[in-house]
């Protein structure tokens, strides 16, 4: 059997040598590699795990590469392998199992964000979980250990013995008390952290001295750690009234930012690098007003909700076909200046999870009803944190919708590394005076164009602007060009 599995895992295991190491490796870790002098507890390299999808078009993947694996024991440790181009950590959103459970290849095992999409890490092996290194909300760097499994014939072994013990590498046993601290759940753990106690200073009271969530609380209570969150969910704990001073102080509070609030500083911050500036105009909207109403009395089917965004996201399309300096990109490095050829562009969407911007690709060869499906697609995603990678990357341009939630003028920053960003306001109507003289009311959206001027000049900006505007306020001219 130990033969089996050593041929079977000869692609990922390998003594270390110089010839098979071709990049920087990972070391197991020391608690590891702690044991005698047999070949067998001697440490050994990997190479950096990698992420492979599977599924076709699903969105999960799993490491393709075990960072430690024991083939005595039977134990794998499985890293948070890359999920992206240039992603160096991963917030964990929440697990799908728990130890003890057992998992199938391909089983999903946990949900983590970076700052470009969510995404799912499925299992590569068959197996039971023997320990979760993780809570929900910590940042886990690349390559860091996710979760300990238990493979194959030496899995029940594993987790039938004593649980204050664990085998380690040589084969010796270690009291799991030394080598991982006090047993608890991910959940009781990350209660602690957030208290700011220490878990291995508390008594647990639990099964084999596990430190329960109740355990945690007597221990808060007794050293003075008292919360709001604490002191209003638990008023009473082990017969003993706990303090409400807490509830009546108003506290500062510390909110670290995750995934796309994160991203959001990164790139807010290099684009107030960048020299920018403003063009804002008015575009009467009287005729999509009446396009939009056409669409929804003869809309025939329930699922498609009209609006009026996909009309103004075509008709910018056409626009660009005619200045395309407005859909490239800047190469600062190089002093070049790339003309995309594909117009994919991005609305900027305000979840509950933080600001994104997926983009509707080839909008130039997108039909209205197309587009109207994609951007519902898109909002139905990021509404439920499932955006894929490929719907946030790839973008050449981007409209942000603020009339939609209200207010009428915006002033946004570039979405770098693309050369423009427009801001959309609400549509309200207004008082206009006509070339003779008398007031109609008309339906105005205020729009603000905000322009990369390495790369595009007022002009150039304001032309283009002008062509959109027509575009918009006479659909006709739009159908008899749209392709």
């Amino acid at each position: 059997m130990i033969a089996r599995r050593i041929w079977r895992s000869h692609r990922f295991l390998r003594p270390f040598s110089s010839s098979s190491v071709c990049s920087p490796p990972f070391r197991v870790p020391e608690y590891l590699s702690q044991s005698s002098s047999s070949p067998a507890s001697r440490p050994f390299f990997v190479h950096p795990p990698t992420l492979m999808k599977w599924g076709g078009g699903s969105r999960s993947w799993f490491s393709n590469e075990a960072m430690a694996t024991d083939s005595n024991s039977g134990l794998i440790d499985v890293p948070l392998a890359q999920t992206g181009e240039g992603i160096a950590e991963c917030e964990l959103l929440k697990w799908f199992v728990k130890e003890g459970d057992s998992v199938e290849e391909f089983q999903p095992l946990c949900e983590v964000q970076s700052d470009k999409a969510t995404i799912e890490i499925t299992s590569r092996f068959k197996g039971k979980v023997a320990l979760i290194s993780h809570s929900p909300g910590d940042i886990i760097k690349v390559g860091e250990t996710l979760v300990r499994l238990a493979v194959e014939d030496s899995q029940d072994s594993l987790l039938t013995t004593d649980s204050s013990e664990i085998v380690t590498l040589g084969g010796s046993k270690q009291g799991t008390e030394n080598l991982l601290g006090a047993l608890s759940t991910p959940a009781v753990r990350n209660l602690a952290k957030d208290l700011g106690i220490d878990i291995n200073v508390i008594t647990g009271t639990g099964k084999d001295g596990r430190v329960l969530k109740e355990d945690v609380l007597r221990f808060s209570d007794q050293k003075g750690f008292v919360t709001d969150s604490v002191s209003s969910e638990h008023a009473v704990i082990g017969g003993d009234s706990v303090s409400t001073k807490a509830s009546s102080n108003f506290e500062d509070k510390t909110v670290p930012l995750r995934g796309f609030s994160r991203a959001m500083v990164k790139t807010m911050t290099m684009a107030t690098s960048v020299p920018h500036f403003h063009f804002v105009e008015e575009i009467n909207c009287d005729s999509l007003v009446e396009l939009k109403q056409f669409f929804k009395e003869n809309n025939t089917d329930s699922t498609i909700k009209h609006t009026f965004l996909p009309t103004l996201i075509k008709s910018l399309s056409m626009a660009l076909t005619k200045y395309p300096f407005v859909n490239s990109c800047f190469n600062a490095e190089s002093l070049e200046i790339i003309l995309k050829g594909s117009h994919n562009i991005g609305v900027a969407m305000a979840t509950e999870h933080g600001l994104v911007v997926p983009n509707i690709k080839n909008v130039q060869s997108l039909s209205l009803l197309e587009i109207t499906k994609e951007l519902s697609r898109l909002q139905h995603l990021a509404a439920n944190n499932k955006l894929n990678p490929e719907d946030v990357t790839g973008g050449t341009i981007t409209l942000s919708n603020i009339g939609a939630i209200g207010g009428k003028f915006g002033s946004p920053l570039l979405n770098l590394p693309e050369v423009a960003i427009i801001a959309l306001g609400r549509i309200e109507k207004v008082p206009k005076f006509s070339k003779e003289g008398t007031v109609y009311p008309a339906s105005i959206m205020m729009v603000n164009i905000a322009a990369d001027h390495r790369v595009l000049d007022g002009a150039t900006v304001a032309r283009f602007c002008c062509q959109w505007k027509e575009y918009v306020e006479k659909p006709e001219l739009l159908m008899l060009q749209m392709r």
